[in-house]
């Protein structure tokens, strides 16, 4: 029999490696070294929170009332769109200087917006809560065993991208990368956010 440890381990990875709002933003903190620490932290313990939840049964609360997550939907849809039209803003007119060379965010402006990316995403919940919880729960008494290995792949996910992106900083050197970058960025968010709000 599998391990739940490993089980938890293997599910939370498939879910989290998946492209998405919260992955482009730690790829962008990273490749800038800006408040990569702060922002690693409050994904992996908004994952840890969620996954918790979804452990303690919140999942099927959530299941029980779809206005919930239909409130959700359509929140997060309306970040996603607003923050992809500012990034594709970024592309069309790039600052003078590259990101890397200009005057760093504010810590609070940044985790604000991760948060936002986080929680204002419906799919994090039906992933983590939901799926996860569920998935959890399967395993009987080694549940929480199950949640402990989705929370460690949840860990070196974000480790990995937020300090691994710093490897990038090379490439992203001149303001035509950081261009390209934000109009991948700005067209994900578009898509993710229209396909949340049609779904």
């Amino acid at each position: 029999m599998t391990s739940p440890l490993l089980v938890g381990f293997l599910a939370s990875s498939a879910l989290i490696a998946a492209i998405g709002a919260q992955n482009a933003f730690v790829l962008r903190q990273g490749i800038r070294g800006e408040h990569v620490v702060p922002v690693v932290l409050l994904c992996m313990g908004a994952d840890m929170l969620l996954i918790t939840a979804g452990i303690a049964g919140v999942g099927a609360l959530v299941s029980a009332h779809p206005s919930v997550m239909s409130v959700a939907r359509f929140g997060g849809a309306a970040f996603l769109i607003g923050y992809g039209l500012l990034a594709a803003r970024r592309a069309l007119r790039p600052a003078v200087l590259t990101p890397s060379d200009a005057a760093p965010a504010r810590l609070g402006a940044v985790l604000l917006t991760a948060a936002a990316l986080t929680f204002l995403n419906p799919h994090v919940y039906l992933d983590t809560v939901v799926l996860l919880g569920a998935l959890a729960n399967q395993q009987g008494g080694g549940r929480w065993l199950f949640g402990i290995g989705a929370m460690t792949a949840s860990a070196v996910w974000f480790v990995t991208l937020g300090f691994g992106a710093r490897r990038l900083a090379g490439v992203f050197a001149t303001p035509r990368t950081w261009r390209i970058l934000d109009g991948v960025i700005a067209a994900t968010m578009v898509v993710l956010g229209v396909s949340l709000a049609l779904t």
